[in-house]
């Protein structure tokens, strides 16, 4: 088993909950993040942190080479969809070339072993629902194709260089550490949960996208794995591939979706508020549905989600934008 794990990406949101989850279970933790998107405050103390951009070579050649983790987690990426659309050129320059340049420094400086935070947004339109690991993988947007060009580009470097993977694809990210010490906390914030809880703390308008989907009640129809459920899963998928040493995929789902509108109603049943929102068109490279089967995890690695309803999601969410109203400072 590993001691020692590098956490790319790990002031962010999935990657601080991962990285607090791994000293919860006695690891040596060490964090890589450039802070663009994440923030010191969130990084637990007992993680040593090396600020830095995966961009660099030098930079993430120098940290394995002078810290010598025995395994890394990659959630280093960016992951707005919509962004993705009007400049993918960045988005292949920072999830691609970055984690190439991850997977150079880990050959050598002989790491083996990665799990990589992936996404079903690979899938595009599903065919069928709930979405296998065999399904076909066609993504209709940019942020997508990166994440899937980096699963091929891990199957190869694993061909070649016996640099051994799991790559875990999930949606919607959900809720906060049950303790509140840490949560979700993106600027701008485009994800629904925070920003319903936001306009329920202040009295704000906010957005609801999309009311004209292929879906019972005209919204989105997404899978929600809380955050907690997600950096198990991540410990796990490690945990195996030194057991194993074989590659693999994996889906992350609730075993069930929740419409936009479903969310909107939890979020005012668990704040006691009645939230103010606009509605608006859609944007774009957004399906009507999107629900993960996760058997094969549970089966092959027996991960078992712990916060399986809504409701207890958005609690610990709620709990979080109650006590950091500001959120995390830089």
């Amino acid at each position: 088993m590993p001691n020692k794990v590098l956490v790319c990406g790990g002031a962010g949101y999935i990657g601080s909950h991962t990285t607090l989850a791994l000293l919860e279970k006695g690891y040596n933790v060490i964090v890589a993040d450039n802070l663009e998107t994440g923030y010191r405050d969130a990084v637990s103390e007992g993680a040593a942190l090396f600020e830095g951009d995966l961009r660099d070579y030098n930079f993430i050649e120098k940290l394995l080479k002078d810290e010598r983790p025995d395994a890394v987690i990659d959630f280093a990426a960016y992951s707005l969809v919509g962004v993705s659309y009007a400049d993918p050129l960045k988005y292949y320059e920072n999830n691609v070339c970055g984690t190439r340049n991850l997977l150079e420094a880990m050959k050598k400086n002989e790491i083996g072993h990665i799990v990589f935070s992936s996404t079903a947004a690979v899938y595009g339109n599903p065919k069928s629902i709930p979405i296998k690991e065999t399904d076909e993988t066609t993504p209709i947007n940019p942020y997508g194709e990166t994440k899937l060009a980096i699963e091929k580009m891990l199957k190869w470097v694993d061909a070649a260089n016996g640099i051994k993977y799991t790559a875990l694809r999930y949606f919607n990210a959900s809720g906060a550490h049950p303790s509140g010490k840490i949560g979700e906390n993106h600027k701008p914030e485009t994800h629904l949960i925070p920003n319903l809880l936001k306009a329920a703390l202040t009295g704000e308008e906010m957005t609801l996208y999309g009311t004209d989907y292929n879906t019972p009640d005209g919204t989105c129809i997404r899978d929600y794995v809380h955050v907690c459920d997600l950096a198990d899963a991540h410990i796990l998928a490690l945990e195996n591939l030194f057991k194993t040493g074989t590659s693999a995929t994996y889906n992350l789902g609730n075993t069930g979706g929740f419409s936009n509108r479903q969310i909107l109603n939890t979020a005012e049943i668990v704040s006691g508020v009645k939230i103010r929102y606009k509605e608006a068109e859609r944007r774009p490279g957004d399906p009507d549905i999107l629900i993960a089967s996760s058997e094969k995890i549970r089966q092959e690695l027996g991960w078992e989600p712990r916060f399986n309803s809504l409701e207890e999601i958005i609690k610990t969410a709620f709990l979080w934008h109650k006590n950091n109203p500001f959120g995390y400072s830089r």
